[in-house]
Order: structure tokens, then C-alpha cells, then sequence
């Protein structure tokens, strides 16, 4: 998303840096689950539906978008006299915001590829097909 088509954002207090850190940390933490589950599903695409890895490629992607609030407000945080505490959180949460974009990332990665493996892709797909791409090495059964 460009800056001028952001939305304009509603700057928070630092009072509120407790809870925009509590959502961040959420979010990483969040991220890494949902990477280790679509991870597990590599050898086996075939758990998952159209519907459900469309599902998580409009919700990462819309995430990835939204991600460019917190790196603002983190941002001009930094440019507050803060004190000592505050600003090792500010820091610390800022060093977060990279690996959250990578998380993203690599889920929107993971989805793009399960999405050929999926049960209703297979369904769609004769015999034949699927035999084919079994012979070849391009589909474990």
C-alpha cells in the first residue's frame, strides 16, 4: 500500500504503548502458529479446501496491509522523549515489525502453493491425471 492511499491513522499516546505492544506481540505470535500449521500441510495439501486457503490469503494479505500502522506509530514514538522502559519497548517492538512482514510473507507463500494441492483441486482431476502426476513425482498418495 502507497502512503498517499493509507488511510489517515489516529495517533495513539504512549499511554497506549502496553496495548499496541500486547497486539504486536499477539500478532507475531499468531503468525508463527499459522506458519507451523500451513507448513504441516506441505506433504499433505489435500487436508485443506479452496475455501480455506482462500480464506487465509485475503486474511494475510489484508494483515500485511494493516501492518504499516504500527511501523507509524512505532516510528513516531521513537521521536518522543521517552523514558528508559518505554523506549527498550519501542525498540523492541519495532525489531518485530520485519519479522511480522516475513511471517506474512512466507503464509501468503505457503497458501499460493497449497492452493494447487487442495482436495477440491484434486477432485476436479481425472484418474489419470492424478496417476500421472503420482508417476512423475509430483503427487505422494
Amino acid at each position: 500500500m502507497s502512503e498517499k492511499s493509507q488511510p489517515q491513522i489516529n495517533r495513539q499516546p504512549i499511554a497506549t504503548l502496553s496495548l499496541i505492544g500486547s497486539m504486536i506481540d499477539g500478532m507475531f505470535d499468531d503468525l508463527q502458529k499459522q506458519s507451523v500449521s500451513l507448513e504441516a500441510c506441505r506433504s499433505k495439501p489435500h487436508v485443506l479446501d479452496d475455501y480455506t486457503v482462500k480464506r487465509v490469503t485475503n486474511v494475510y494479505s489484508s494483515l500485511g496491509e494493516d501492518v504499516w500502522f504500527y511501523e507509524q506509530q512505532l516510528s513516531r514514538w521513537k521521536n518522543l522523549n521517552l523514558t528508559p522502559s518505554q523506549r527498550h519497548e519501542v525498540n523492541r517492538l519495532s525489531e518485530r515489525i520485519p519479522a511480522i512482514k516475513e511471517r506474512i510473507t512466507h503464509i501468503l507463500a505457503l497458501a499460493e502453493e497449497l492452493k494447487t494441492g487442495t482436495i477440491d483441486t484434486i477432485l476436479a482431476k481425472s484418474d489419470f491425471e492424478i496417476g500421472l502426476e503420482w508417476l512423475f513425482g509430483k503427487r505422494k498418495l
